[in-house]
């Protein structure tokens, strides 16, 4: 029943007898608008041509409503048959394709070709997620491809009352597509921290599922879904580790007890291992070019005149560690 049907009954419950035109002037209403909702009345049957001449008479609303009432309770019965039905549908669909799996997606380690099967891996993941979910989120390396479809999801998990990890690359900080990613998943509950520099995309699932690539730097995504319990406990170490020593989102950079930042020190640690500025850059999430400036910065503030003796000084000094 439109609003304006709803009135002009409410009207005639009052007075039965009263023409359009009463109504209209009885309601402020223009006759074309009384006449528009009688019709509406008429259809529903709340309304009848009266025997006795010219006009309309009243159905009793107990007799009138009530039909209109079993007619929806019909509906409604209806409507329930159907979602039981649908419900049974989805469960025996779930059945079977649990059923269809081959048997080596229930052992320690699964292998997942391709982005449609990381995805789905992903999507079933999440959903069955019941307490948290934690990710190292590094730069743009080929096996970062499957991790652009987490946001969505893990709002969604995030609405569900699941806690969020993020770890990202400090790098984020200046690409405003990528910071305003993590602000919004941060806006909706999510804890984001920041590092300069991570070994590998890893998502882990209520401490007890890791997915993590096989070769992040492989063209094509292929990546291990891992459920045993001891291999499942360290990744979990690393990441809590690393959460630990990470910069909450919304704090400010600030340079350590020898003056270097998170990049400086980071950029230190990998020169010592021996990688290439093109190495360094994309495990910093950063360009080439902003990779060789922090360098030329570092080498000079060491005194260095070489990527090699910059990792000894930096040793030498303190700055970083020799277990590399």
């Amino acid at each position: 029943m439109s609003p304006d049907s709803e009135t002009v009954y409410q009207a005639m419950v009052k007075n039965p007898h009263a023409s359009a035109k009463e109504l209209a002037t009885e309601l402020g209403w223009s006759t074309e608008r009384v006449t528009g909702a009688l019709d509406g009345l008429g259809r529903l049957s709340l309304i009848r041509p009266s025997e006795d001449g010219p006009g309309r008479r009243l159905v009793s609303p107990e007799v009138a409503l009530g039909r209109l009432l079993s007619q929806q309770e019909a509906e409604l019965l209806r409507q329930q048959q159907r979602f039981v039905a649908s419900r049974l549908a989805v469960a025996r669909l779930v059945t079977e394709y649990g059923e269809s799996r081959s048997p080596a997606s229930h052992e320690d380690a699964r292998r997942l070709e391709g982005v449609d099967a990381i995805h789905s891996c992903i999507e079933e993941l999440t959903h069955a997620c019941e307490t948290e979910i934690a990710v190292f989120s590094p730069g743009s390396t080929p096996a970062t491809r499957y991790l652009k479809a987490l946001t969505p999801l893990h709002i969604d998990a995030l609405d569900r009352g699941v806690s969020v990890f993020h770890i990202c690359l400090e790098s984020i900080r200046n690409s405003t597509s990528a910071l305003a990613r993590v602000r919004g998943l941060a806006g909706r509950g999510g804890q984001v921290r920041t590092v300069p520099h991570l070994p590998t995309p890893l998502a882990i699932y209520d401490r007890r599922a890791a997915l993590v690539p096989v070769d992040p730097e492989a063209s094509e995504p292929t990546a291990v879904l891992l459920h045993c319990t001891g291999t499942v406990a360290a990744l979990q170490a690393l990441f809590d580790q690393t959460w630990t020593h990470a910069t909450p989102l919304h704090a400010d950079q600030r340079r350590d007890e020898d003056g270097l930042s998170g990049q400086e020190r980071a950029v230190l640690e990998l020169l010592a291992q021996g990688h290439t500025d093109e190495v360094v850059a994309r495990k910093l999430g950063v360009s080439v070019r902003t990779s060789r400036r922090i360098t030329a910065d570092v080498m000079a503030r060491l005194g260095a005149r070489s990527r090699f003796q910059a990792g000894a000084l930096a040793i030498s000094r303190g700055w970083i560690s020799d277990l590399l």
